[in-house]
């Protein structure tokens, strides 16, 4: 899936309105340019085509295919602020994440009460751009008992994706024992002593009543 964006070049030192937000795009090769893009079209392409997908971006000379490489947001706001493309070459192998999507059910989740344990959520591969997809499906209803495990060498990827940097051995994901907290058991000689205690405090409260009656 690719998306199309347009974007204008940025003259140095310009101040941007509210509406627009800078970039950047960059490359092996080529010289960076500085852009300005409208925050409501990055915020619709980056909402289909994530940091996964090419991106065919357009700001005057026609379109070309880049890559989100970096997203900047106002912490406060949790809004982009600054973004970094990478323009690819077709016909060179990149490096970039692929979010892992969790399918399925767990039997030792539903029926044992388990607790599912993702140990992470996205992967490092390395490819043609041709073949980036948006995502790698994770089936967890193999997970069936607390001793079984998804690692990376179980992974189903497409044809053309190679891990770029994890080992087959890394774990992906795994259910835990719900964790069971027991109240521990007071000693008898410590529940005798709290009831003898309540009683006294009973009589002396009993007292002080009658006492305040009398006068």
């Amino acid at each position: 899936m690719e998306s199309k964006l347009s974007a204008q070049i940025r003259e140095k030192n310009e101040k941007l309105s509210i509406d627009f937000m800078p970039a950047v795009i960059y490359g092996k090769g080529i010289e960076s340019i500085s852009l300005k893009i409208k925050k409501v079209d990055f915020d619709r392409v980056f909402a289909a085509a994530g940091e996964s997908n090419l991106i065919n971006l357009d700001f005057g000379s026609g379109a070309i295919k880049v890559l989100i490489k970096d997203l900047q947001r106002d912490v406060i706001k949790n809004t982009f602020i600054h973004v970094d493309f990478y323009q690819v070459n077709m016909k060179e192998k990149i490096k970039t994440e692929i979010p892992l999507h969790f399918i399925g059910v767990s039997k030792a989740v539903k029926e044992l009460s388990g607790m599912l344990i993702k140990e992470m959520d996205a992967i490092e591969v390395e490819c043609l751009p041709s073949d980036l997809i948006d995502h790698i499906d994770v089936d967890i209803s193999v997970l069936n008992t607390f001793d079984d495990a998804i690692r990376i060498s179980d992974l189903n990827l497409s044809v053309g994706l190679e891990i770029a940097h994890h080992q087959p051995e890394d774990m992906v994901a795994s259910v835990i024992k719900p964790r069971i907290i027991v109240e521990e058991e007071k000693p008898i000689e410590e529940i005798a002593e709290g009831a003898e205690k309540s009683t006294e405090e009973t009589k002396e409260d009993e007292k002080k009543g009658e006492d305040g009656d009398k006068k």
